[in-house]
């Protein structure tokens, strides 16, 4: 169920199941470790470009929509939450993009996962938002299927130690920024929401590029163009966007639990792509049942009845 900003009625039919968005925002966020290796961009430019190309779709559907952010609707909380979970949101792609630049797409993908740790233990501390026993036992089995697939490559030690510190600390980005959503999404619509984050993380992005000599903000080769672009479409519209939107129905953990499944996507999608071919071992299998099984403990048979559905008015 849910309360529209606009009108304050009660929608009980959302416009796309949240768990149909949810699982259409995973395929296309596992898209984003395989569509980075054919980039030879520096890890901040190709961040930066995937949200300034995010930014012009969200505008262009806002002016589709004919309706623009109405300020007087947003208070001022809102609007410095929305900065920050935006400045989250560019470090951790930041990080992310630089860890698989450094480690393995699997060692980056497994701890990038750990995230769901994290925003659990924020949903308990700030949300109200506790996890079942099962849920709280499928993120755990989750979490141990991801390390079960990158348990190998740890021991690969230099460059990609860095590379695993740098996917860590975007997981603990990441779950600010989910955290964040969940909160903001009870009361906000999503065109309104993603327009705020995801132009608050571009400025930054866009600052950063400008203030780094090394980083050049244009001057690469198509194939480079096309990336930026394929990851701003698929990977950031459709994936994050779609999970934003989950965000509404479902609490942070839950959303962030199914997310787990890029691992297993990416993983796959790197194996069969002949210009990638990195060929999973067979504890990458087991990882990713393992993961499957966790999402599956985690959130089937979940209803959707949260807080925030009864009661998606409460300020948080």
């Amino acid at each position: 169920m849910n309360v529209t900003p606009d009108s304050g009625e009660i929608d009980p039919r959302p416009a796309v199941p949240p768990g149909l968005a949810l699982l259409g925002a995973v395929t296309a966020v596992s898209l984003a470790g395989p569509l980075v290796r054919f980039s030879g961009a520096p890890a901040l430019a190709i961040a930066g470009w995937r949200l300034l190309f995010s930014v012009a779709f969200v505008g262009l559907v806002l002016l589709l929509r004919g309706s623009f952010l109405k300020s007087a609707e947003i208070t001022g909380k809102d609007w410095a939450l929305g900065v920050l979970a935006g400045f989250l949101l560019a470090g951790h792609f930041w990080a992310w993009v630089a860890s698989i630049q450094f480690t393995t797409i699997a060692n980056s993908a497994v701890l990038v996962s750990t995230q769901p740790l994290f925003v659990a233990a924020l949903s308990v501390m700030f949300l109200g938002e506790r996890p079942a026993p099962r849920q709280w036992l499928g993120i755990l089995v989750a979490i141990s299927g991801a390390f079960v697939i990158g348990f190998g490559a740890f021991a690969l030690g230099g460059k990609a130690l860095l590379g695993d510190a740098l996917a860590l600390s975007a997981a603990v980005m990441a779950a600010g920024y989910f955290s964040i959503g969940r909160s903001l999404r009870k009361k906000l619509d999503l065109w309104a929401y993603i327009g705020i984050v995801y132009g608050a993380a571009a400025v930054l992005l866009l600052v950063a590029v400008l203030a780094s000599p090394g980083v050049p903000l244009a001057g690469y080769p198509a194939q480079d163009w096309w990336v930026f672009l394929a990851l701003a479409a698929g990977p950031m519209m459709l994936g994050h966007t779609g999970i934003n939107y989950a965000l509404r129905y479902f609490p942070a953990y839950m959303a962030n639990l199914a997310s787990l499944g890029e691992p297993v996507g990416a993983t796959l999608i790197a194996w069969a792509l002949p210009a990638i071919r990195e060929v999973p071992p067979p504890q990458t299998i087991v990882g990713g049942l393992l993961i499957l099984f966790g999402i599956a403990l985690g959130t089937l048979g979940f209803g959707g009845q949260t807080e925030a559905a009864r009661e998606p008015d409460t300020p948080t």
